[in-house]
């Protein structure tokens, strides 16, 4: 997959994204906004390890946010299964140095459009922690709508948080 967007480029892994990976996730403010399955500190291996999970993938649904050619990001969703197989998950994270700047925003509606598009999805939903404002804030900017907050339902560094849900439904 590749989609040139105006910010920023949104495409399939390459095993060439390991270094820029390893250098933008290994950030403590990332990571305390993602599931626990990312790891921290984020290392070299872990870059290498990602990548050929994601180039395995069938179908592919995991995919690089990329500026200047460079890997600075990731956005994908898990598609849902039994009688929940017309929904999927997203998720994404952006290196600091590129927060602020739309990126998000913009790689967020093109993998939506990209998900519907591909998949027979009645829905996709993300579930930030109710502490990320600025999480909350690309989902709105890109169309997805606050369904509810889902009290004490994760943990996060030993923090009991609440969750939010959004989403946006063809």
């Amino acid at each position: 997959m590749h989609l040139e967007l105006s910010n920023c480029t949104v495409r399939s892994y390459l095993p060439s994204d390991a270094e820029s990976l390893a250098q933008y996730a290994n950030n403590r403010k990332i990571w305390l906004n993602l599931r626990d399955a990312f790891p921290h500190p984020y290392r070299i291996e872990h870059a290498y390890e990602f990548i050929q999970k994601a180039a395995a993938m069938d179908p592919e649904t995991y995919f690089a946010i990329c500026v200047d050619d460079r890997a600075v990001g990731g956005i994908g969703y898990v598609l849902h299964t039994d009688v929940e197989r017309i929904s999927a998950e997203l998720g994404y994270w952006l290196g600091e140095p590129f927060w602020g700047k739309g990126i998000v925003t913009e790689a967020l509606k093109a993998v939506t459009a990209y998900a519907f598009g591909h998949h027979e999805l009645m829905r996709i939903h993300a579930t930030p922690f109710a502490v990320n404002k600025g999480s909350c804030r690309v989902l709105e900017k890109a169309g997805y709508v606050y369904e509810g907050r889902m009290r004490k339902s994760a943990i996060k560094d030993g923090k009991v948080l609440d969750k939010l849900m959004y989403a946006a439904v063809r």
